[in-house]
């Protein structure tokens, strides 16, 4: 079992900055990568950022630039670095851990609201 709780997301104008917190707890020794996905109403979940075991990145070609996912193994979290924000990234941000928990693949957070102002 995994358990991820974010935080840190909210209110802000355009241009302006926001970090992101996922703290992961139960058996993380089994996780390989971790993602930030995001939804708007009527819209299907977007994979934003992705770091794997290793330390490689990778981000969706809207956020490239702008945002940054990193994460600090000592406290099993995972970070969403979001700079020079726009109104379009307002969104429900998701936390997503992929590992192998035998037939369990991976977990999802419970989502923190980010809204952009213009």
């Amino acid at each position: 079992q995994v358990h991820l709780v974010e935080s840190g997301g909210g209110l802000v104008q355009a241009g302006g900055s926001l970090r992101l917190s996922c703290a992961v707890s139960g058996n993380t020794f089994a996780i390989y990568a971790m993602d930030w996905y995001r939804q708007t109403p009527g819209k299907q979940r977007e994979l934003v950022a992705t770091i794997i075991t290793g330390g490689v990145t990778t981000y969706a070609d809207s956020v490239k630039g702008r945002f940054i996912i990193s994460r600090d193994n000592a406290k099993s979290t995972v970070y969403l670095q979001m700079s020079r924000l726009k109104p379009e990234d307002t969104a429900i941000y998701y936390c997503n851990v992929r590992g192998t928990w035998g037939n369990v693949h991976d977990y999802w957070g419970q989502g923190t609201q980010v809204t952009v102002s213009s």
